[in-house]
């Protein structure tokens, strides 16, 4: 009984020889099954592994996975174990993940029950690559590809992880969790990727119950969008659309909502700043959708009402108006939310129930929660469409809107559209309508229950948009007839009138669907009078007749590829009565002008050739009769043959001709005669132009006799020509095909069109070939006309029959690899038989060619276009089986675009139209004639390569070119072929070689360097090849060809190296297989269906797999060495040349390895190079050896420790964060430092910052104590010989000297930085020799120190942090020594910085801190702690003291607090310092000091310093400048004044530094402490200047930056009413500098907020309460600040306009404004205005806020509001001023869409508002 596969490729079983598929599978597989399994069980994995891997790709490419589902377990199971190999070659292990990835695609296959993948191995490669120890120090060599790979693996992996991972994986990640170190971003990004969360609900407590609440805590409480918090996002997002309806989100859906507003950066408010951080950080607009989507539905429509609130808030920044960098993520949010809502309603609705957990009832979106999404999104949709980023994301998205809710979206695009089809001015409005009415194409023509009358409006639109076509405005002209075609394809275009009369059951819409056929046939007339019209208006123009252009310009053939498809879908969709008339006008055209052949020409042919396709019959007897006469009449004398220019309408015949042969050839037969009269009079013409069209006939006659093709692509079976009484077309209007009805119609080659085909190359190819290989023996004259003439003819032959000739016959080229498995490929049936009695012409043309060329290159090599067409020739014997790769590809990638746009994604299972069914069927025959051959490389392959390669080193250019890219695609084609051939081209770069010439130089190296995408033969993954070509690039440096003047040659040099140093990948050397592996491929031998031929493997064949793999190990290794020595024995060639001395270490560089150490001789060499002169030598040499010192490191001992027996405490019950009991051990603690040798050995240190903090580990280990450790102190003869190299090198005096020489000049000035890899080579050197070179580098450290320059000082810095972390592992004696001659030369360094070398020490110290234990850098601390501000240097030493302090403390993180409330003590007082630089660096030091103060979820109170106390003693010394009620001036002199000054400047200055303070930690820290800051408010918005003014001092502005900066924070619930506290207080206060300020303050922060405050009904009241007060403020800035407040609040929705506001308002109007009396006018401005005009002025002021806040539509309020307005025209100033602004400002956004905004308005209100906008007073 067989078993059913998991899913094939359907298509497969439509092809006209699918029948044969089912046993040919069935073959391939079996072949696979035993393959792979025996070369896992003889170890092969290379080459017989990776052969039979890309087969099982090859195989799924083919047929889907038609494999049962054992198989398919038993393919993952062997892959997973492949891929998991620790020691696997990289670029294996890629192969592998791709396939494994591939296999797992579809996840519904296998469900949790068939198979189960362990987490741990994939956690392990991914530690051991993505967070690789030695890759930074070049030990290893990774492609850029890898990440993206080996993420993919694990989430393609990760539904199958058992059960109990979940717990596992926090077990194993949760002490990373410490959100002041860098392990945090890696915890969550592991979490994120591997945390399963497709769990069936019985199992959710093992799966994210456990997690759950810990992260979304964590996430809600943590602000300032630290890198991982968009982990953590995608993390959520997963979860909720794999568990849609097990979680409730309500809870969280405000602060949610308020995260994706924050996130999307939009620019609020009326002066603001971005943190920067916010930009780079910000979500994955993808992810945010995603969990969108997943929380809709369910019962409480919570998540629905926010979105609508949030579209609400941003719909404005939709309008075109607005631009941004922000547009682009708005737009994504729009094309991606309605594409979620249609996955998540296909899920819930269409899908097929699989085993992953299906939606329960309560929680699938109902129609209602449709409609709602639908209504909320269309507006900014709508807005979008005239995008400046253009209209594609919102043409996507209303194809989605239109599958769900076509009633809603459809009529307003329309409405949009048919305006758009009459303006003239405006073609972007044209283009943008269109390209959206395409994307709801299919929802339109369809109608459906929903929208029945869609269909009506198809021939409207059709008919208008005809003047579309238009040869002036080209992108105009392509988006119609991309229009014209998409809804031609949709609809049979039959005139059904005639049904009126006949049937009476006809429904509304279809009577109205039968009274509009009537017009098609016009429609299609007119369409056709549009083309012709195009065409002749782009006839060449005479001046470029002259100029012999043979191609069209790039936007022509772009417009005659559309012209050509939009009319053969037009006539494939037409009545037989329609397309007699299309018929008829389309020869009449043709026949009655003559036209150019270059341009119109290939127009009009294309049309003709549409017309033929269609109809072949009707149509040949038209066409074929008129041109052959016109030909046979034109050729009749005999001079017309050597003519050479020909007749316009001789050249116009030959080219109708050639193209209305590619049709359907059986239906051609009936020419033969004709055609064969015709090739013999036209072939030989003396007239290029006229042979290449005679030509291009013989090819298309070919092609159509010999091809299997489709030979109709109506959109119904059967097409449309039955009675009508029979068949009603109104009902197959936008109808899907049916896959398994589609009826294609095949052309499969006759004998009959074989025979005509054979008799066309007997007649034509045969004399040709015989007479080029008469020509190449020399026996017959040729012209090069003649030649070239003849090569055409055969290349066309060839492009024209490929398909019926046999492949290149040929020996297998053996023993390229040696293998134990066979390598056979598998021949793929593609429904030709080939006729082996006749003489296959491909052997022919290659043998022809050959000898043609080797005559050509020795006689006459400059004929370079013979040369051209030569290649050509070569490249199509060797590869061209009746389609080209290129072309399938794009064709392939068209059928995806076209998919795309035309699917129906709700309802999915393949409902496309039958066009596009049958292109795909097409296309799958199409790919198995691309890998029907395989890739066996002959010998008669190898002669041609060799040809190729001949060619690619000639003497010209343009030939080498052309030779190379033919070259390349056949070297990329056969396997293991670049073997055969890198020694050929390496002959070219001998340098004992004499007559090699430059030329062939350059093309041996353009062939070595490979194209963009293809092999590089320099860089193959492979020891025998590398082992070849790198020495031979250095070696080429002596050749005489070369030269270093040529730049060309200089710059391929260049690009060799930089291309090999790219994509070098660490080549493996163990290739062992494990057992697992083994016991797996067992079981896939011995699975049935299909079962493998072969028997199992005897005992010795399995020892012989051992033997073989073990003698591959060591004979790579010997590759590997030989490789260096070689390398190693060109560089010390004489006379080498510098460019390739470095060439050969770079080279050297790439071999370093992590589990080899590099030979000796190789160490001895980089150790010299570290002096050599030139300093690029010097650079590399560096990293080398730091990476050898690596090698040589020698393993320290680790063992288990307890934490919880160390600290005497038990273990906590829950999870604590932060300062414990348990962790209180690591803490530094001054009384009790390990300062004697015993405390030393018996303090447990604990290097890595992070552990303890979260949690422990399940088990923590520390380093062993000293005495289990490595030995120290070793003498010279205790050393290996590499060590005794670098031993000996270092204890050298001179060559010190000269090191530190070297290392201490500078490099480009002002540029230099600290040097991390300086820094490696001598913390390498001072662990693997502990304090060896002490001696010998002392007295060059205290001459650096005492050398003030930079770069002396900066290479101290590196030696210094070297040092200090070199001695992790010394015995206490050699530390304490170490610090003794440290400390004092840290002094002099600290207290001689400067500018230029602040950084360097900062990054010195703080690199010497990383992962060590405080404990054992006491002296550092201390000597930093000693007086960071003495004051003696100056102000700058001070700061510089700090920001080094600073570094190492942040290092620390919370393993310090002992020393943070040290320096906090000490810099309390200090605080009010008057020099900026110092206060600065004191505000970003208090910044690190309180870091560690952070309020997440389960963590404990810190024992470091806490914003809370020290903010309160702050509050304390501001009190004088708070009770203060004058403004506040910055008259501090920047001098320290003698004696005390008062509190008041005292405070001033301390504000000044508190300022610096929150500006530094507002980007900074993980949580604010907002309701300590908030007491600072009110003074900041007492000192912030309300101008934007550069000029103020820098009080003013920090306090306006810091605002700024404030109101963009997050704010929890808890604190909103504490905020509005605060602004309610200052709205009182008498500065109304203040009360001008809290406006600016607030405008932000609610829209930073938004759904927070929105939630909380209380908070909205106030707010509305706070604006409307200051209103009426006295002040008229505030006045006018409210109401731009009150329109920014109305247009994000936050506050609606209601009728008690509008009430409010117009009663404030009606205040009576007070008479004026006649007084002196120069005291009229004095007068403080009175109360009653200030509320009058309120009111206005509120209706032109009111007016000002929906800028883009006229909602029903408006026009009233606008009178009441206008009768304020001619009131006082400022109210006048207000108006005018108002109207004015109403005029310029309405301006656009006037025409259809003036429909709200009433006759009489539009006489006065013209009147109003116009009046002479909008000028005054």
């Amino acid at each position: 009984m067989a078993r059913p596969p998991q899913k094939e490729i359907v298509y497969n079983k439509l092809l006209p020889y699918g029948e044969r598929l089912e046993a040919e599978a069935a073959r391939f597989l079996a072949h696979i099954k035993g393959n792979l399994a025996r070369a896992v069980q003889l170890q092969e994995l290379w080459p017989g592994g990776l052969f039979w891997t890309r087969k099982l790709s090859t195989y799924i490419r083919l047929y889907g996975r038609k494999f049962s589902r054992e198989d398919h377990v038993l393919f993952i199971k062997l892959l997973y174990e492949l891929v998991t190999i620790p020691k696997l070659e990289i670029s294996m292990m890629q192969g592998f993940a791709r396939l494994l990835i591939n296999l797992l695609k579809k996840k519904e296959l296998l469900s949790r029950d068939d198979l189960e993948l362990p987490w741990r191995p994939l956690y392990e490669m991914l530690e051991r690559i993505l967070y690789s120890k030695t890759e930074h120090l070049g030990l290893n060599w990774f492609p850029n590809s890898v990440e993206s790979v080996l993420k993919t693996l694990v989430k393609s992996c990760r539904p199958y992880f058992p059960e109990d991972a979940t717990g596992e994986m926090l077990d194993e990640w949760r002490p990373l969790m410490c959100p002041f170190d860098v392990t945090m971003q890696k915890a969550i990004t592991y979490f994120e990727l591997f945390l399963p969360t497709t769990l069936p609900p019985e199992l959710h407590h093992k799966g994210f119950k456990l997690w759950f609440d810990e992260f979304i805590g964590l996430w809600v409480s943590v602000q300032n969008l630290p890198q991982w918090e968009g982990h953590l996002v995608n993390l959520f997002a997963r979860l909720a659309t794999d568990n849609i309806g097990y979680i409730d989100w309500d809870p969280y859906v405000p602060k949610i909502f308020t995260r994706i507003l924050r996130s999307l950066n939009l620019p609020v408010g009326s002066n603001q700043v971005v943190v920067p951080r916010f930009l780079t950080n910000a979500y994955d607009v993808g992810h945010a959708v995603m969990w969108i989507t997943a929380m809709m539905g369910g019962p409480s429509k919570l998540v629905q009402k926010h979105l609508s609130g949030l579209f609400n808030s941003i719909a404005s920044f939709y309008h075109p108006s607005n631009n941004g960098r922000w547009l682009n993520k708005l737009m994504k949010l729009l094309q991606r939310l309605p594409s979620g809502v249609v996955r998540r309603l296909h899920r819930e609705r269409y899908k097929k129930v699989t085993w992953l957990t299906p939606v329960p009832e309560s929680h699938k979106l109902t129609d209602q929660d449709v409609t709602d999404f639908v209504q909320c999104i269309i507006q900014p949709v709508l807005l979008a469409m005239f995008s400046k980023t253009g209209s594609l994301e919102a043409a996507q998205a209303l194809q989605n809107l239109a599958l769900m809710r076509p009633e809603l979206v459809i009529p307003p695009v329309l409405e949009k559209t048919y305006p758009a089809l009459e303006t003239l001015t405006e073609p972007h409005q044209l283009t943008a309508t269109l390209s959206c009415v395409i994307g709801v194409a299919r929802s339109l023509v369809s109608g459906g229950k929903w929208f029945p009358e869609g269909p009506t409006h198809m021939l409207p639109l059709l008919m208008r948009a005809l003047p579309g076509v238009d040869p002036n405005d080209f992108s105009k002209c392509m988006i119609t007839f991309q229009f014209i075609a998409t809804f031609s394809t949709l609809v049979p275009l039959v005139d059904c009138s005639s049904v009126l009369q006949e049937r009476d059951d006809l429904s509304e819409v279809e009577r109205e669907l039968c009274s509009a056929s009537a017009e098609f046939e016009d429609f299609v007339l007119q369409f056709m009078d549009r083309c012709f019209g195009l065409i002749e208006s782009s006839t060449l123009e005479q001046t470029r007749e002259e100029t012999e252009t043979e191609k069209m310009t790039h936007l022509e053939s772009l417009v005659e590829l559309g012209l050509s498809s939009t009319f053969s879908t037009i006539l494939t969709q037409c009545s037989k009565d329609i397309f007699k008339v299309a018929l008829e006008k389309v020869f009449n055209f043709a026949v009655s002008n003559i036209f150019e052949t270059r341009v119109a020409g290939r127009m009009v042919a294309d049309m003709c050739r549409a017309a033929v396709k269609c109809r072949p019959e009707e149509s040949l007897k038209l066409f074929v009769p008129h041109c052959c006469n016109v030909i046979t009449h034109l050729t009749g004398n005999d001079d017309v043959l050597h003519d050479e220019e020909l007749d316009k309408e001789l050249l116009w015949n030959l080219q109708l001709l050639s193209e209305i042969t590619r049709v359907d050839g059986k239906k051609l037969l009936l020419y033969r005669e004709q055609f064969g009269k015709i090739l013999q009079r036209t072939l030989h013409l003396t007239c290029k132009q006229g042979y290449i069209l005679s030509c291009n006939l013989l090819h298309h006659l070919l092609r159509s006799a010999t091809l299997i093709y489709p030979t109709e692509y109506c959109s119904v079976p059967g097409g449309f020509d039955k009675p009508l009484s029979e068949y009603f077309p109104i009902k197959d209007w936008g109808k899907p095909g049916d896959l398994w009805n589609l009826d294609i119609q095949w052309h499969v080659p006759s004998s009959e069109e074989i025979s005509f085909a054979f008799y066309l190359l007997d007649t034509f190819l045969q004399p040709e070939l015989t007479r080029l290989e008469l020509y190449a023996l020399g026996e017959l004259e040729m012209s090069r006309d003649d030649v070239q003439q003849s090569l055409a003819i055969v290349h066309n032959c060839l492009i024209g029959s490929g398909n019926i000739l046999p492949p290149l016959k040929g020996e297998r080229v053996a023993h390229l690899v040696p293998s134990l498995v066979s390598l056979e490929e598998t021949k793929l049936y593609t429904g030709v038989e080939y006729d082996l009695s006749r003489e296959n012409y491909r052997e022919t043309i290659a043998r022809v060619t050959r000898k043609l060329l080797r005559y050509i290159l020795d006689h006459s090599e400059d004929d370079t276009k013979s040369l051209f067409l030569i290649i050509k020739i070569i490249s199509d014997v060797l590869q061209f089986q009746g389609s080209h790769k290129h072309e399938f590809d794009s064709r392939w990638k068209s059928f995806n675009l076209v998919k795309k746009s035309m699917e129906n994604r709700l309802q999915g299972k393949k409902q496309h139209i039958r066009a596009l069914l049958i292109d795909r069927v097409m296309l799958q025959h199409e790919l198995r004639t691309l890998t029907m051959e395989g890739c066996e490389y002959k010998t008669s392959h190898q002669e041609m390569i060799r040809d190729l390669l001949c060619l690619s080193t000639s003497s010209y250019g343009q030939v080498r070119s052309k030779a190379q890219q033919a070259f390349f695609t056949a070297l990329g084609t056969y396997n293991f072929c670049c073997r055969d051939i890198i020694p050929l081209v390496l002959e070219f770069l001998r340098p004992d070689r004499q007559d090699v010439t430059q030329k062939q130089f350059k093309g041996a190296l353009y062939c070595l360097l490979g194209n963009h995408s293809g092999v590089c033969l320099a860089n193959l993954h492979d020891w025998d090849c590398i082992a070849q070509t790198w020495p031979a690039i250095v070696s080429s440096g002596l050749s005489k060809a070369m030269s270093l003047e040529k730049p060309s040659i200089v710059r391929l040099f260049d690009d060799l190296a930089e291309k090999i140093h790219r994509q070098y990948e660490t080549i493996g050397l163990d290739f062992a297989v494990p057992e697992k592996c083994r016991e797996v491929a067992v079981l896939l031998q011995n699975s049935g269906q299909p079962s493998s031929e072969f028997t199992a493997l005897g005992s010795e064949e399995i020892h012989l797999g051992i033997q073989r793999q073990k003698e591959k190990n060591s004979e790579a290794l010997r590759n590997y060495e030989n490789l260096v020595n070689m390398l190693l024995d060109c560089v010390e060639q004489r006379n080498l040349p510098w460019k390739f001395e470095h060439i050969s270490i770079g080279f050297l560089s790439l071999l370093l390895r992590d589990d080899r150490v590099l030979p000796t001789r190789a160490i001895k060499f980089f150790v010299q190079c570290l002096n050599h002169d030139a300093i690029v030598v010097r650079k590399v040499a560096i990293s080398a050896v730091a990476g050898i010192l690596k090698q040589l490191k020698r393993t320290h001992k680790k063992v288990p420790i307890c934490p919880y027996e160390i600290s005497g405490s038990p273990k906590p019950s829950s999870i604590q964060a932060g300062d414990r009991a348990d962790n209180q051990w690591l803490h530094y603690n001054s009384q009790s430092l390990p300062k004697t040798k015993e405390a030393w050995e018996s303090c447990c240190f604990v290097e890595k910052t992070h552990w303890g903090y979260y949690t422990w580990p399940q088990t923590m280990t520390v380093y062993a104590p000293v005495e289990q450790q490595p030995k120290l102190g070793r003498r010279r003869d205790e050393l290996t010989e590499a060590e005794q190299i670098i031993y000996d090198h270092f204890s050298d005096p001179k060559f010190v000297e000269q090191l530190i020489k070297f290392l201490s000049l500078e490099d480009r000035k002002g540029k230099d930085k600290f040097n991390p890899r300086r820094f490696c080579l001598f913390k390498g050197l001072f662990r693997n020799f502990d304090d060896a070179f002490l001696p010998v580098l002392q007295p060059h450290l205290e001459q650096l120190v005492a050398d003030s320059h930079e770069s002396t000082q900066r290479c101290l810095a590196e030696i210094m942090a070297g040092l200090i972390r070199g001695s992790k592992h010394w015995t206490f004696e050699k530390v304490e020594k170490l610090w003794k001659l440290l400390c004092p030369l840290l002094r002099t360094a600290l207290s001689n910085i400067t500018v230029e070398t602040y950084n360097d020490w900062g990054t010195c110290i703080a690199t010497s801190c990383e992962s060590r234990d405080p404990r054992k850098l006491h002296w550092l601390f201390e000597l930093l702690l000693e007086s960071p501000l003495s004051g003696e240097g100056g102000s700058f030493v001070d700061a510089c003291r700090l920001y080094v302090l600073q570094g190492g403390l942040a290092q620390q993180e919370w393993r310090v607090p002992e020393l943070l409330h040290r320096l906090l003590k000490y810099l309390e007082p200090k605080l009010t310092q008057v020099y900026k630089n110092v206060r600065e660096r004191i505000g970003s030091v208090l910044t690190y000091i309180f870091m560690i103060d952070v309020s997440l979820p389960n963590t404990a109170a810190t024992k470091s310093p806490r914003v809370h106390e020290f903010t309160t003693r702050i509050l304390e010394n501001l009190k004088p400048l708070m009770e203060a009620d004058e403004e506040i001036q910055n008259h501090v002199m920047e001098e320290n004044g003698v004696g005390e000054q008062d509190e008041r400047t005292q405070g001033i200055k301390l504000l000044k530094t508190i300022l610096k303070w929150l500006m530094a930690s507002a980007g900074r820290s993980f949580s604010t402490a907002v309701t300590e800051q908030l007491q600072l408010l009110p003074l900041f918005f007492k000192i912030a200047p309300v101008e934007n003014d550069n000029s103020y001092d820098e009080l003013k502005r920090d306090a306006k930056m810091c605002l700024s900066l404030m109101s963009q924070g997050l704010l929890y619930p808890q604190q909103v009413p504490l905020v509005l506290q605060v602004l309610k207080q200052t709205a009182r206060s008498n500065s109304w500098h203040a009360r001008y300020t809290i406006l600016t303050y607030l405008q932000t922060m609610v829209f930073y907020n938004l759904f927070i405050f929105l939630n909380n009904s209380e908070a909205v009241n106030d707010i509305r309460w706070l604006v409307i007060k200051l209103l009426e403020d006295e002040q008229l800035e505030v006045r006018e600040m409210a109401a731009t407040t009150l329109s920014g609040l109305l247009q994000c929705n936050f506050l609606t306009m209601d009728g008690p506001m509008q009430t409010h308002f117009e009663q404030l109007c009606k205040m009576r404004l007070p008479k004026k009396r006649k007084r002196d006018l120069a005291s009229m401005g004095d007068t403080i205005p009175s109360g009653d005009l200030v509320k009058r002025h309120a009111g206005v002021l509120g209706l032109s806020a009111c007016i000002l806040s929906s800028p883009y539509d006229v909602p029903t309020w408006m026009p009233q509001l606008l009178m009441d307005l206008s009768a304020h025209l001619n009131d006082p100033q400022p109210i006048e001023m207000t108006v005018k602004k108002t109207l004015s400002n109403f005029r310029r956004t309405h301006h656009d869409n006037w025409q259809e905004h003036k429909q709200q308005f009433t006759d009489d209100q539009l006489l006065v508002l013209t009147d109003l906008l116009v009046s002479p007073c909008y000028y005054a």
